[in-house]
C-alpha cells in the first residue's frame, strides 16, 4: 500500500486543516473493520439516514453521540452471569464503537431502535447566509433614480 506524506499540505495552506486531516484519516483508516453491518441510505435531497445491525443489544446498552463533524455510536454489552454452555455461538455481541464523519452542516435529528435495527436519521440544514440567492441587476432608468442614495447599493 502506498502511503503519502501530506506535511507540505499543511505548510502552504490556512484553514484547509479539516480537509487535509480528513484525506490523512482516509489513507490510513483500518477498512477490515466490517462489524457491525451498515447501510447509509439518500432518503431526499438533504435528507439521510444510517441503519446499523444492532441485534441483541438494548437501548441502555447503546450509545449515540455527535461532537463537532462526527456521530460515534458505541455498544457496550451488559456483562453476564448465566452459566450457559454454548454448542455454537454465532451470534456476535461484542462490544463496538463507530464513527461516521459528518459533512458540514448535518445534523443528527433522531435515532430509533427496532427489530435488531439502529436507524439514526441526519438531514443537511445549509443555513440561508451560505445558500445562494440572487442579485437583482438594476436598468438605465433604475440605475439613474437609485444614484446617490443607500438603495443603489443594496441594488
Amino acid at each position: 500500500m502506498r502511503t503519502y506524506d501530506f506535511t507540505p499540505l499543511y505548510r502552504a495552506t490556512v484553514g484547509f486543516d479539516r480537509m487535509a486531516n480528513l484525506v490523512d484519516r482516509a489513507m490510513t483508516a483500518d477498512t477490515a473493520t466490517t462489524y457491525p453491518p451498515y447501510n447509509i441510505e439518500k432518503l431526499g435531497e438533504n435528507d439521510y439516514r444510517i441503519s446499523i445491525a444492532v441485534a441483541g443489544f438494548t437501548d441502555d446498552e447503546l450509545s449515540i453521540e455527535a461532537r463537532e463533524n462526527q456521530l460515534i455510536v458505541t455498544a457496550r454489552k451488559a456483562e453476564m452471569d448465566d452459566k450457559r454452555t454454548y454448542l455454537h455461538r454465532g451470534i456476535a455481541t461484542r462490544a463496538f464503537e463507530k464513527s461516521f464523519q459528518l459533512a458540514d452542516h448535518v445534523q443528527v435529528t433522531g435515532a430509533t431502535h427496532t427489530d435488531g435495527m439502529l436507524h439514526i436519521d441526519l438531514v443537511r440544514e445549509v443555513p440561508e447566509a451560505l445558500k445562494p440567492r440572487q442579485i437583482q441587476i438594476a436598468t438605465g432608468k433604475t440605475a439613474r433614480a437609485l444614484e446617490g442614495t443607500s438603495e443603489a447599493v443594496e441594488a
